[in-house]
């Protein structure tokens, strides 16, 4: 699906001391900021990794003046992070940190008069919306709903508000749990009881309330009694769910299925909810794949939205779709357009549509015309842009590659000039060297061309011979792109005297839908070979030591490390993997997505007569493992319900009994991702032990 969080020292502190009840002083906790680090090494650590301000947004003031956006900081003492919010003209000029405080504020909005700025934080104790002027000053709370909310939107006219909250259903076993109110068991009797990291106990439902600039009141659900999520677990956001330009409709996103039905389709749907008659109709009754995000044009003449066609696969091209809205006649807008589009926004004037995608290892700044119905792509060169905001004639995104950390751009939509408007890792940045980052294109065992992405240490002799590291991408599917990432880092790597070797093998976008499909049923086979072609070729530079490779992956990346691990024929000497793919058997009844399992395993390992099925089956990578004999690192975390955790188990006791050097690193207390600060440096400290260990 589509997924990558976040030596955190501490800064400042909020206050020194206070007194406690009984007279003792005690110690403010420190509040987590932004540091003013002095290194001594030009090279990339674990620590220095985690110092990163990490900015996202960004959102621009109705009058297109002033951008809003947010840095989150992490501190390795308090094993967490803070989100502050901040303000820059879109020229660059006037920076303002508005929030100091250790409580993030995220969901950060301005209100459609521009007069304040509204965001939530859990400040009072659970989430709730606050708002500010666009100073920093008057910080109060508007909100304050039990339990607290996950998402908020104001309505145009500024009567309203949307917001998305957590709703309890009753459980049609409570009647057994009477009188055992510390029975701790768990009744299931159908599907999709626990996703991604956590069990299924409530369902996000979209609310609208009244609002008249200091409260709320009136909160009507519009999902009510409902089992079903608005926005999609686990990755939707606030962007699937909009008002229409006349606060009269709520356009939302929701998949209207439960248990068994929900974890074997796709089929989400765009719903309109009119606030007047409270009935809601399904705009997209009949395509059967993912349709999210619904966008209303600033004219109400148009909803644009993301549509994916074939139900049960989540890979598949992202289309963007356009409706009339008086005619309710759909426009397929990329039709021609063999890519995929997402992040949409329209132009004031309500004439276009920027979006974002990825094509050749780089995430670039695209238009469409309404009237023209022509596509214009406005960015070039390697970096990934993120989502688009229209403001003051130029168009405002983040950016970043994998030596920049994301800093806010200003680009001019006639020429794709941009301008960097934020510089919140400059003196950072400053201290740092970093790697070249070479782009290369080699031929695959079947004469095609696949892009590689080739990282040097950053003080590269050509005269040396340095060990390699082949990176095997997760998804199956999606971008090998300019991301920094802060857990698989290509620079901090690089800066263990590594050269990294990233190929573009069968399954990433950016390269045609052709090439992305062809991975599902088949991870053994072409992509596999695409590796080895890419560790092959680059084995041969001389600056490469053939007899120094290592292989390392997660999720997918993970499953490709076992593979291999089994049918290298001697070509490595190390592997790591990172919440892989150890038994496909287990995992197609392990896994709570059973759409993804049936779509790129082609189906379950009991129908003897799918051939492809078997085919997946016969390769999974458990039934190589007496051919293991290379050391191996296996990392994998309890709460990741998408790769359950006795992958990575059963992987290293395998290892073991086969007398393979092993080492096994388990969090208890993370997903799919790493997102802790300490159990992160863990990681990275870990990762390079072990590669240093195998591979200098």
């Amino acid at each position: 699906m589509k997924n990558t969080f976040f030596l955190l020292l501490i800064a400042a502190f909020a206050g020194l001391v206070s007194c406690g009840p009984a007279g003792q002083k005690e110690e403010a906790i420190p509040l987590i900021e932004k540091q003013n680090l002095t290194l001594t090494s030009n090279l990339m650590t674990p620590e220095v990794l985690w110092s990163f301000g990490r900015v996202s947004g960004p959102e621009v003031s109705p009058d297109g003046k002033t951008i809003l956006y947010g840095v989150s900081y992490y501190s390795i003492e308090q094993n967490k992070g803070n989100r502050e919010l901040y303000s820059v003209d879109v020229n660059g000029e006037s920076y303002k940190q508005l929030t100091h405080s250790p409580k993030s504020e995220f969901n950060e909005l301005w209100r459609p008069d521009g007069k304040k700025i509204g965001f939530l934080s859990s400040e009072s104790g659970s989430v709730q919306l606050w708002e500010m002027n666009p100073d920093g000053t008057g910080r109060v709370q508007i909100t304050n709903i039990d339990d607290g909310i996950t998402g908020f939107k104001y309505s145009p006219d500024q009567t309203m508000i949307l917001y998305t909250k957590e709703v309890f259903l009753e459980s049609k076993f409570k009647d057994l749990y009477e009188g055992l109110p510390k029975a701790s068991g768990r009744i299931m009797d159908d599907l999709l009881y626990r996703h991604w990291d956590s069990w299924v106990d409530s369902y996000s439902h979209v609310f609208y309330a009244n609002y008249d600039g200091t409260k709320v009141w009136g909160d009507t659900d519009i999902m009510p009694g409902e089992p079903y999520q608005s926005p999609l677990k686990p990755f939707g956001g606030i962007e699937q769910v909009n008002w229409s330009p006349n606060s009269k409709v709520i356009a939302y996103t929701c998949q209207k299925m439960v248990g068994k039905a929900a974890t074997l389709s796709t089929n989400s749907d765009i719903y309109l909810y009119n606030l007047e008659t409270h009935e809601e109709t399904n705009m997209t009754q009949g395509m059967m794949g993912f349709d999210v995000s619904p966008l209303y044009s600033p004219d109400g003449n148009y909803i644009a939205w993301e549509s994916m066609e074939r139900e049960g696969y989540e890979s598949d091209q992202n289309r963007m779709f356009i409706v009339n809205t008086s005619t309710w006649e759909k426009t397929y807008a990329t039709k021609e357009f063999d890519q995929n589009a997402g992040s949409l926004a329209w132009s004031d004037d309500s004439k276009e549509i920027y979006f974002t995608s990825d094509w050749h290892g780089a995430f670039q700044i695209y238009t469409y015309n309404l009237e023209a119905g022509g596509i214009k792509q406005i960015t070039e060169g390697l970096q990934d842009y993120g989502n688009v905001v229209p403001a003051d004639g130029k168009l405002i995104s983040a950016k970043q590659t994998m030596s920049f950390p994301t800093e806010i751009f200003a680009i001019d939509p006639q020429t794709g000039a941009a301008d960097q408007i934020t510089f919140t890792n400059k003196d950072l940045m400053a201290q740092l060297a970093m790697g070249k980052v070479e782009e290369r294109w080699i031929k695959t065992h079947d004469n095609l061309d696949m892009q590689v992405f080739v990282i040097y240490p950053p003080n590269f002799d050509p005269a040396k011979k340095y060990p390699a590291i082949l990176y095997c991408k997760g998804g199956p599917q999606g971008p090998l792109s300019q991301s920094f990432h802060y857990r698989w880092n290509y620079q901090i790597m690089a800066a263990n005297d590594y050269i990294i070797v990233a190929p573009a093998r069968r399954g990433c976008s950016g390269f045609g839908q052709a090439w992305q499909e062809q991975i599902s049923g088949d991870y053994h086979g072409k992509s596999m070979q695409d590796y080895l072609t890419a560790i092959d070729v680059m084995a041969k530079e001389p600056f490469i030591d053939e007899m120094r490779l290592g292989a390392i992956g997660a999720s997918a990346g993970g499953y490709a490390v076992y593979y291999l691990a089994g049918t290298h024929q001697g070509r490595f000497k190390a592997f790591i993997a990172h919440d892989g793919i150890f038994n496909e058997e287990a995992q197609y009844l392990e896994t709570e997505e059973m759409w993804f399992e049936n779509w790129d395993k082609g189906g379950p390992y009991w129908d003897k007569s799918n051939k492809v099925a078997q085919e997946v089956y016969a390769h999974s990578p458990h039934k190589f493992v007496q051919n293991w004999d290379t050391p191996i690192l296996i990392i994998h975390g309890e709460l990741d319900y998408r790769v359950v955790f006795t992958q990575g188990m059963t992987a290293f006791n395998a290892a073991v009994l086969r007398g393979v050097p092993a080492e096994f690193l388990y969090f208890p207390d993370e997903n799919h991702w790493v997102l802790k600060p300490q159990n992160g440096i863990l990681w990275q400290r870990t990762f390079f032990n072990f590669l240093d260990r195998w591979l200098k």
